[in-house]
């Protein structure tokens, strides 16, 4: 095709390329044409059979394009960030994930693959780190943190709420417990692609339905069971619960094992109360390590990258994430799912707490939505509230009202609440 596998060099410009529906249901086998930093002139030299292609189907509709730089650079896919291209440079391969997607999994791509906009791409190449974004650990984090999008209200992965806050897992990492989740998140990687090469049926999204059923210890439909057959669903489990102890021992938060690992319905309340220990850990941690930073200890993913390069997030050709090249621990912050209305200028105070009676709602259960629920009101709220404003908000009995002021305070640290006054605003 256009040269491809006779004309030298082409291999570099002719690439696969993987959008979220080939890695969670069936790769389409998709090739890209990535013209990225070469001039027309040089693809008409070196490459006349892609030139005339790309001049022929793709000058003619960027011509019309009301964006200068699509119609200036009418040979080039997309518009280049610049960013991930440098991140990827050596590296023999990249982690993604699906930004909105039904379950939370991360996969190597080689890097020769493009990713698609709706793909989020981390500059890693280490099998450690694939290990620790695969646990529990972190894809709690990025449910607390992240929002949700879509008609099925699936979680939506934020770079900058759910990877960047994300505090690394090294207070118990030993070199020989490194090794472990290497091999194991290796192990995991090659599993799920290894059946899904070996049966076209078997998907991603098809393989974690599964799983689900059996944590819940549920039975398997007939359909349930073939893809339990094709996948070896039981063996996905293991890799998953094995690399999930691994990482709890990583932090040295082996006591929320047990809980954590246990899906069934009859232990609903012990592994929520078992997540939010975990959270308020996470937050913790990271408040701790943005203060070791701020004296100059950083740890970095990266070193060799990190320190030579600026910081940078997206990529060439698409909005995908190196996550890499980001500040090494960024302040956390919580997903409130709403974007905040603008303050006006003038707000006065005594507004803040009209028509409470009709917007009160109930506490929820759970720290994470303990935290997005302060947060969505402050946004919401043009002036500021004080504490007894803020408990007019909401519903609920028992002492719920004694958590408010460390709510506040977590807030406060995040950047997503300001003292004003006797209150508290958004911010």
């Amino acid at each position: 095709m256009l040269g491809l596998g006779s004309t030298p060099g082409l291999e570099r410009h002719i690439r696969e390329y993987r959008n979220g529906r080939d890695l969670n249901a069936t790769p389409r086998d998709v090739l890209l044409i990535d013209l990225y930093g070469l001039t027309a002139e040089q693809v008409r030299v070196r490459f006349p059979a892609v030139y005339q292609w790309v001049l022929d189907r793709v000058k003619p509709e960027r011509e019309q394009n009301n964006r200068a730089i699509y119609r200036d650079n009418w040979w080039v896919f997309g518009e280049p960030r610049k960013d991930l291209r440098p991140a990827l440079i050596d590296l023999p391969r990249f982690i993604a994930t699906v930004e909105t997607s039904k379950h939370r999994t991360f996969q190597f791509l080689d890097a020769s693959v493009l990713p698609d906009n709706m793909l989020i791409a981390f500059g890693l190449s280490d099998a450690l780190q694939l290990g620790v974004l695969s646990s529990q650990a972190h894809v709690h984090w990025s449910l607390a943190a992240g929002g949700r999008l879509g008609v099925g209200n699936d979680p939506r992965y934020n770079k900058t709420r759910c990877f960047e806050p994300f505090p690394a897992a090294d207070t118990g990492l030993t070199p020989a417990l490194a090794d472990r989740i290497r091999s194991l998140a290796e192990q995991l990687d090659a599993h799920r692609k290894a059946r899904q090469a070996a049966h076209d049926s078997v998907t991603l999204t098809g393989m974690y339905n599964v799983l689900g059923t059996l944590r819940r210890d549920e039975p398997l439909s007939a359909k349930d069971k073939l893809v339990h057959e094709q996948g070896l669903v039981s063996v996905l489990r293991t890799l998953h619960d094995e690399i999930d102890a691994a990482v709890l021992a990583a932090y040295g938060w082996s006591d929320l094992q047990a809980a954590l690992a246990d899906h069934r319905p009859a232990a609903a309340v012990a592994r929520a109360a078992a997540v939010e220990t975990l959270l308020e850990r996470l937050v913790a941690l990271n408040a701790q390590r943005a203060a070791e930073e701020a004296a100059g200890t950083v740890r970095w993913l990266r070193p060799e990258f990190q320190q030579r390069a600026p910081a940078a997030h997206a990529d060439g050709n698409t909005e995908a994430d190196t996550g890499a090249t980001a500040p090494a621990q960024a302040e956390m912050e919580i997903d409130t799912e709403q974007p905040a209305p603008a303050t006006p200028a003038i707000a006065p105070a005594a507004s803040a707490s009209a028509s409470t009676a009709a917007t009160r709602r109930p506490w929820p259960a759970g720290l994470p939505e303990q935290i997005k629920a302060v947060a969505e009101v402050l946004a919401s709220t043009p002036g500021a509230l004080t504490l007894a404003d803020l408990e007019a908000r909401f519903t609920a009995r028992g002492r719920w009202r004694d958590r408010l002021p460390t709510l506040l305070d977590t807030l406060e640290a995040l950047g997503r609440a300001r003292r004003d006054g006797a209150g508290w605003r958004g911010s």
